[in-house]
């Protein structure tokens, strides 16, 4: 073969990272693997790139509406809010305790149940999908609520968002597809 047939596809892999090119000298591989790139592009990512639409409902609302809008958007948390903003969290084993416990699922407000701020792990969008990840392993928890600060000295947080364990797994496995 000859130079001109190689210079085509070496400018490709160069490009791509897989190779590095030195002047007089030569063509030399980078060492960068699949999993090298899969983990730059997740460092790379936003929040605001893959998060999905929240599953929101007013303090008010009752245990026995809150379990059936659960199964109904086929979620694991809902985020809880007033005048707008981010109250609470409420997660199927805290509906799951309060139905065995013997509330009263047609009277009792989810405002009741649910675990309040500041106890509430969050996301904004700017955060990498990375460090949503670490929060959400280091927690034990099924997802984050992704916010806009209002007021950050009262920490005044409306709900713009949500990233999941299913939100992060979906992107490993388009970036796996992508290789």
């Amino acid at each position: 073969m000859t130079r001109a047939t190689l210079r085509p596809d070496l400018s490709i892999l160069t490009m791509s990272g897989i190779l590095d090119a030195k002047p007089r000298v030569g063509y030399f591989m980078t060492g960068k693997t699949k999993s090298t790139y899969i983990s730059e592009a997740i460092k790379d990512m936003y929040v605001k790139d893959v998060m999905s639409v929240p599953v929101v409902l007013d303090e008010s609302t009752t245990l026995y509406d809150a379990v059936v809008f659960m199964f109904v958007e086929d979620v694991g948390s809902i985020y809880i809010t007033n005048d707008g903003l981010l109250t609470g969290v409420v997660s199927r084993k805290d509906l799951l305790k309060s139905a065995i416990g013997g509330a009263d699922l047609h009277k009792v407000p989810i405002g009741v149940i649910m675990t309040r701020m500041p106890n509430v792990i969050y996301v904004t969008q700017k955060n990498s999908v990375l460090n949503a990840a670490i929060k959400i392993i280091e927690h034990e928890i099924d997802g984050l609520p992704v916010v806009e600060e209002l007021d950050k000295g009262k920490k005044r947080l409306k709900v713009i968002g949500r990233i999941s364990k299913t939100t992060i797994t979906r992107l490993f496995v388009e970036l796996g597809n992508d290789l």
